[in-house]
């Protein structure tokens, strides 16, 4: 069973050194990862306040359905830490998206 398992590791090892990891893609990553802490913590006042004012849904539809499209589109471009930051982003930007739809805009 050891054998095994570092059979395993030395697999993922390996497929993790052999993806390309260039400037733009750290870039582009880290600003979109830094971009869905900001969301997240949006994610979460809506949840305190269950609902919310000035900005209108349309905006996060539009963010979140970008956001699909980078999951497609990072990948053809082996561009790894963006489609990392990506994915944090349209998960964030879609639970923000529901929590609209579901809390409805406050008075």
């Amino acid at each position: 069973m050891g054998g095994l398992l570092s059979s395993v590791a030395s697999l993922i090892c390996v497929k993790v050194l052999e993806v390309r990891v260039d400037y733009p893609d750290m870039i582009n990553g880290l600003f979109e990862f830094c971009g869905s802490i900001v969301l997240w913590r949006s994610v979460y006042v809506m949840y305190k306040d269950k609902g919310y004012l000035g900005i209108h849904w349309l905006t996060v539809g539009f963010f979140s359905i970008w956001g699909y499209w980078n999951m497609y589109y990072y990948p053809s471009l082996d561009q790894w830490l963006s489609f990392t930051g990506g994915l944090s982003i349209t998960l964030a930007n879609t639970i923000w998206l529901v929590q609209m739809l579901y809390y409805g805009r406050k008075e």
